[in-house]
């Protein structure tokens, strides 16, 4: 079998630093023009108002700024999900903070939410306007604000015009305290406010959650998200848990994401369709680099899926394999549609 453009390059990429490496990947998109994939139409799938080509998307954390979302749709992406964009631009923590786990096909990340800030983004994306694709903005509070809530009401302000989807993201380890929004009062304070910021008008808000909540917090959360009107959930980011790895960077603190997170958010994923009853949309995430883990948190109640991780081991390809995959399983299961197979196991 012929050798993939990308693993023709991967050595030379996992020779240097994992952040040096991810800014050329942008800068790579971004300059290299490329033709659009086709997405069979049978994956296309309706969610929260929003007609999805392909039920696969890319996640947030690769294009935080809004630089290239165009050209991840062109991979065959279904849709892209960019941030996290915070009201101030902000650096993030120290570096080295984005590890490779090769041997355990995992990244360890504690990026704190560098971003450009909402200004910069807001104008990259108006200078998108009209272009066909879906493109949400995942959005969170400045490590220092006082007043994270504001924050977030003010993202909601800000992006709500430009934006396909919003996604409240309380879920990253790495922002101190940013967890503690999860809590069920604090919650419904928080959508409450996004709630009133982004008016009738306004498009779908998503909610992200962590993988690492207690069993006892998934009912009062399902609850408060879908008395407070919450379009969709997304289970999940990534964990401070750490299962056995084999990496010398295993000890790093941060977010643990790719392929020792499939089980964890899959558990999560299923506990939540438990809970919501199918009263509200999920969004799968976590450890997916394969069809079939698409088609396990499918059927497990995943209306939609997405990844980040994989890509680093797989390549830009990914999604395109991804997408054919699908379609042979839905064949083989006897399904015609996504919206078929959802909650289907």
């Amino acid at each position: 079998m012929p050798l993939s453009p990308f693993s023709l390059v991967r050595p030379a990429l996992f020779a240097l630093p994992a952040e040096t490496a991810h800014k050329l990947s942008l800068a790579a998109l971004g300059a290299v023009p490329l033709g659009r994939t086709q997405i069979p139409e049978a994956l296309a799938v309706r969610v929260a108002g929003l007609s999805f080509p392909s039920p696969l998307g890319a996640a947030p954390g690769y294009d935080k700024n809004a630089e290239v979302p165009d050209a991840l749709l062109r991979l065959g992406f279904g849709f892209v999900e960019i941030g996290t964009v915070t009201p101030r631009p902000q650096q993030g923590n120290p570096r080295p903070r984005l590890f490779r786990l090769a041997e355990d096909e995992a990244v360890i990340n504690r990026m704190g939410f560098n971003n450009d800030g909402a200004e910069a983004v807001a104008a990259r994306l108006r200078r998108r306007a009209g272009r066909p694709g879906i493109v949400g903005v995942n959005i969170g509070a400045n490590k220092d604000s006082a007043d994270r809530i504001a924050d977030y009401a003010a993202m909601t302000r800000a992006m709500a015009p430009l934006a396909s989807y919003l996604t409240v993201n309380i879920s990253s380890p790495n922002t101190p305290g940013l967890r503690a929004l999860q809590d069920q009062g604090t919650l419904g304070e928080l959508l409450d406010a996004v709630a009133e910021a982004r008016g009738r008008a306004g498009p779908p808000v998503f909610l992200k959650l962590a993988p690492d909540l207690q069993p006892e917090d998934i009912d009062p959360i399902c609850c408060t998200a879908i008395d407070r009107g919450i379009d969709a959930l997304i289970v999940s980011n990534t964990t401070i848990s750490r299962p056995t790895l084999r990496s010398r960077h295993a000890g790093e603190a941060g977010g643990l994401s790719g392929a020792p997170l499939r089980e964890l958010a899959l558990r999560r994923l299923r506990d939540f369709r438990k809970a919501s009853g199918g009263q509200i949309p999920l969004i799968g995430v976590g450890g997916i680099a394969t069809a079939e883990d698409a088609w396990t948190r499918i059927r497990a109640g995943a209306s939609l899926i997405q990844l980040y991780s994989a890509m680093v081991y797989a390549g830009p390809g990914l999604a395109r394999t991804i997408n054919a995959g699908l379609v042979k399983l839905m064949q083989r299961d006897g399904f015609t549609s996504i919206a078929e197979a959802i909650g289907s196991e």
